[in-house]
């Protein structure tokens, strides 16, 4: 919790905790003075938010909800750098409310308890606790909210940058409004620059930097709608120049050189990037799926889950139309585990393009669904007489075997033998890549069946 001691949670004279018409971030004086760029430069108010418009405009449900201050609980869903924290803090501003913030990595439970008791002993105040990374708590920890949000005790404004479907308990999840939040496209990020730049009391207008607007826009893109990122960025660039400089290039390549990608390994954008990655190779787009490596690749994926998933479309979505695409699939995944990085990056290419540009066919996978579901829908059919192993002499007294007729013994294998005592019909060939040619020689090979029926010896 960044309000100080909990007993103190209250105290009017704590410049850490705002009251009415007092920011949350403590502008002002030498605290002012210590934040980074991108602290100082948060909004006061929910007019000097940028972007987001899908969520504030005027006729919004949450600007509506924040006119009447009769918000229960909200919950901010979005990348990082997309105004979360600052969104919380301007609706504070604007409903005079106290604001109480939690990190869910550094709390624990014995701290939230203070933070609700302390809640409790004060409901003239209107507290919003605001618990940023609200994924992070465990279901012990956000069912220890719920009586005291039930209650109204306090308002919960939680954020996230995880799926609220996947990370937040389906009880408190009910009890609040869910907003998304998109990354900040390069026009917003601009205008939040050029005002740093301009701001001579919180943002960087004292250095009297200048910067022409292709370098901001350039900046902006390089931080991939994170505008603290971006903000950040600028204030190392102002601070290593001197007063009245002018932003070149040469400055901003220094910063793009150590661009880093936004990827979370295990959490949402890994899902999301090899969920891209699966459609783009299905859908036979090699640009597509390339990008999309280059970023799993850029952002820290272990080589070898992409490669599993190589191996997994060879026969999901490639199979019959294309039988090099498996094997080539496993060759992959062997050779990443011999050549290590960055060198089996170039392994994966050659799979990756492979795999997109291969015919398509996902019969074998239609065909196991259906079994699937035969089995499942049906009666279960037992192993025909003919069919059973006749090892054994208790199988021989029961007859197994007794009437099979060994395929080699007629033209092209095909004897016009049933193996199932009730036929299905499961596995449709597809006109694609070398399957067309299965789809041919199953057409011939039921005509040959059609015409062996009831045979039970082969035609000299």
């Amino acid at each position: 919790m960044s309000d100080g001691d909990q007993s103190d949670l209250f105290a009017a004279d704590d410049p850490a905790t705002p009251g009415p018409g007092r920011s949350p971030s403590g502008v002002g004086g030498r605290r002012l003075a210590a934040q980074p760029l991108a602290a100082r430069m948060r909004p006061r108010s929910l007019a000097e938010m940028v972007g987001q418009e899908h969520i504030l405009r005027p006729d919004g449900l949450l600007l509506r909800l924040v006119a009447s201050n009769r918000f229960g609980s909200l919950i901010f869903y979005g990348p990082p750098g997309s105004g979360k924290t600052s969104l919380a803090e301007a609706i504070a501003c604007e409903t005079k409310s106290r604001f109480v913030r939690v990190n869910a990595v550094m709390s624990n439970v014995a701290e939230l308890r203070d933070v609700l008791a302390a809640a409790r002993r004060r409901p003239e105040a209107g507290t919003i606790l605001f618990i940023d990374e609200l994924h992070r708590f465990n279901k012990s920890q956000q069912d220890l909210l719920l009586p005291d949000v039930e209650e109204g005790s306090v308002r919960l404004i939680g954020a996230t940058t995880h799926n609220p479907g996947f990370y937040v308990n389906p009880p408190l999840l009910s009890r609040s409004h869910l907003f998304r939040l998109d990354p900040l496209t390069p026009a917003h990020v601009v205008a939040v620059l050029k005002r740093a730049l301009a701001d001579p009391e919180r943002g960087l207008g004292g250095h009297r930097c200048t910067a022409a607007d292709k370098i901001l826009v350039d900046l902006a893109n390089l931080c991939d709608g994170d505008v603290r990122r971006a903000l950040n960025a600028l204030e190392v660039i102002v601070l290593t120049l001197p007063a009245a400089a002018e932003i070149s290039a040469a400055e901003l390549e220094i910063f793009a050189r150590e661009r880093r990608i936004r990827y979370d390994a295990d959490e949402d954008e890994h899902y999301d990037t090899i969920s891209a990655f699966i459609k783009s190779c299905r859908g036979g787009d090699p640009d597509a799926a390339m990008y999309w490596l280059a970023k799993m690749l850029a952002g820290g994926e272990d080589p070898r889950f992409i490669a599993r998933r190589l191996v997994i479309l060879a026969s999901e979505d490639i199979g019959l139309a294309d039988p090099q695409a498996l094997p080539l699939a496993v060759a992959a995944h062997h050779a990443i585990d011999f050549i290590g990085l960055p060198e089996a990056e170039l392994t994966l290419a050659h799979a990756t393009i492979y795999i997109a540009t291969a015919p398509k066919s996902n019969s074998a996978t239609l065909a196991l669904g259906a079994a699937k579901a035969a089995l499942a829908g049906q009666p279960v059919q037992s192993v025909p007489v003919h069919l059973r192993d006749k090892g054994g002499q208790a199988s021989k007294r029961m007859g197994h075997g007794q009437g099979y007729l060994y395929s080699h013994e007629f033209p092209e294998a095909i004897s016009g033998q049933e193996f199932l005592e009730k036929p299905l019909a499961l596995y449709a060939p597809k006109p694609a890549g070398t399957e067309a040619a299965i789809a041919e020689r199953l057409a011939a090979w039921k005509k040959l069946k059609a015409g062996r029926q009831g045979q039970t010896q082969p035609k000299p």
